[in-house]
């Protein structure tokens, strides 16, 4: 063997011993359960394979407009309060439809510059237009508009994927959904409650302290809560309904301040405890320092007045302050062991942004999956089998080159899903059926080209130089086509879709290696132990 060659032996071998590795791993015994065993914690399977739940959800963005346009109202209010611009009210027309529209009304004329400048300080990411009687409407720029609803369903993904990380879920798939606006796509494997992760994925857990007014009176419905305030509320307050604390727990309407004094950011962790008094489960939530020294600010000017936790805008307890509180405090309720840790998770993974709506679910039990698995293995297994038999049958010794090359380009695509913790799906392995027929094909092309040269007259290791260098263009184009359609396949296709696409790609490109260069390699391995003159076996 001359040295070159050598090289190239030495290149195939190490290629092997890499993706070997890549689908085993250091295995833990050498038996075939030991190997199986290996292989499955290398190679992850999709959902269709071993069972599982998939979900498209839709954030609703206007939820986050909505919030940020409130806000916005509160700022103007105060800003407006502070620099003595008089006005009748600030309303928004349309949250529905139109979430960032505000329209301020009984604004004087002569304070509209005044106001304008107002708006272009506190709020640029708002245009303002003067509108009919004295009245300014204020709408979000179309940019700031966009990036907000975008941000919207990053942070809504970001925020679904801290729960459902904590609750265990091996492997799930949490991303943007391309094929429609604003949407995610959410994908479980081997869940054993899709319930309890749906109610925990959907939860908004938005955490509020505010200030309840009237001494902390539950009123029996809204008609009783504004009768007692003689039908005016008082500024910056709002009506909120929650539950009975200190009677028989059941709906109440409380006056609460508009503005919480603490929110969810200022959140800095949530356990789960036991109350002393009750031994109930209990939720013990700590405060930012930010946000414990604002909170202590606030309750040493507020003694003897009463404070509400709100928990996604209901009330759930109301206690009166009797001293400066810290950077802690407690939710109690009746809540069940799971419950308590399933809030406490919520509040330490964060708010959504917006709520969600579920719009397609699917669940795949792990039996059909098992049945998947077995009948696509049996069908590759067949196929390959079919494939060798036919090569060894049809091309005599050169068969076993072909043979050879398929094995080692099987072995280079699992070995890629070991190392790159791609997720095989059933698609994916018609991906790897299809990848064999491919391969088949470029030592088809080879060897045809090598036989027609033979029967031209051509020495063996003639045929096989100009066999190889006629065919390498037209494999190149067909593989090159068929990859440029796989890349548009995982650019627009779903989960399942794009692993079809992954095997395929990587699979055409291994093709390339083993059907041209290893089977080259092994063509002029045989070429140099035959005498000169010696037939080629190529059928």
């Amino acid at each position: 063997m001359n040295k070159n060659l050598r090289w190239k032996v030495i290149v195939i071998v190490a290629t092997l011993l890499v993706f070997l590795f890549g689908i085993f791993g250091v295995p833990k015994g050498w038996s075939g359960s030991a190997l199986l065993a290996s292989m499955t914690e290398r190679i992850h399977l999709g959902l269709d394979l071993q069972g599982g739940t998939h979900l498209i959800l839709q954030v609703q963005v206007n939820d986050a407009v909505n919030s940020d346009s409130d806000r916005a109202i509160e700022r103007l209010k105060d800003e407006m309060r502070s620099r003595k611009i008089a006005y009748a009210d600030i309303i928004k027309p349309d949250p529905v439809n139109n979430p960032d529209h505000i329209v301020i009304k009984g604004v004087p004329p002569e304070a509209s510059s005044d106001l304008r400048n107002l708006i272009s300080d506190r709020l640029p990411e708002y245009d303002a237009k003067s509108g009919s009687e004295n009245s300014w409407v204020l709408s979000m720029k179309p940019a700031q508009l966009t990036d907000l609803k975008n941000r919207a369903v990053a942070q809504a993904i970001e925020t679904i994927r801290n729960r459902v990380d904590k609750l265990g879920v091996s492997e799930p798939v949490i991303q943007e959904h391309g094929l429609g606006d604003y949407q995610i796509l959410v994908q479980l494997p081997s869940i054993d409650d899709p319930a309890r992760v749906k109610e925990i994925m959907q939860s908004t857990a938005m955490l509020e302290i505010r200030q309840v007014m009237n001494n902390g009176t539950a009123y029996k419905d809204e008609q009783a809560a504004l009768a007692a305030v003689n039908g005016v509320l008082p500024d910056n307050s709002v009506l909120m309904h929650g539950r009975n604390v200190g009677g028989t727990g059941e709906d109440s309407v409380y006056i609460v301040a508009r503005v919480a004094a603490v929110a969810g950011h200022d959140l800095r962790e949530a356990r789960v405890g036991r109350s002393s008094n009750t031994n109930l489960p209990e939720v013990n939530f700590f405060l930012t320092a930010e946000g414990g020294r604002r909170f202590s600010n606030f309750t040493s000017q507020h003694v003897g007045d009463y404070l509400g936790v709100v928990l996604d805008n209901k009330v759930m307890e109301v206690a009166v302050i009797k001293s400066e509180i810290g950077d802690s405090g407690v939710i109690e309720g009746r809540f069940t062991d799971q419950q308590a840790k399933d809030l406490a998770l919520i509040l330490n993974s964060g708010a959504l942004p917006a709520g969600i709506k579920y719009l397609e679910e699917r669940t795949v039990g792990p039996s059909l999956g098992a049945d998947s698995i077995r009948s696509g293995v049996q069908a590759a297994i067949v196929g390959m089998l079919a494939v060798l038999i036919f090569m060894l049958v049809y091309y005599h010794g050169a068969g076993i080159n072909a043979d050879v090359a398929l094995i080692l380009n099987l072995i280079i695509l699992l070995g890629f899903l070991g190392f790159s913790g791609a997720t095989l799906t059933l698609p994916g392995i018609a991906g790897v059926i299809l990848t064999v027929g491919m391969g088949v094909d470029s030592n088809v092309l080879i060897f045809e080209r090598i036989r027609e040269e033979l029967r031209n007259g051509k020495t063996p290791p003639s045929a096989v130089d100009q066999g190889f260098a006629h065919a390498w263009i037209t494999i190149v184009d067909t593989h090159v086509t068929t990859i440029v359609s796989a890349f548009i396949l995982f650019i627009f296709g779903t989960g399942p879709v794009r692993g079809f696409a992954v095997t395929l790609t990587f699979g055409l490109l291994a093709n390339l290696f083993t059907a041209v260069f290893v089977s080259r390699v092994i063509f002029d391995y045989v070429l140099s132990k035959k005498q000169r003159g010696e037939a080629l076996s190529i059928g």
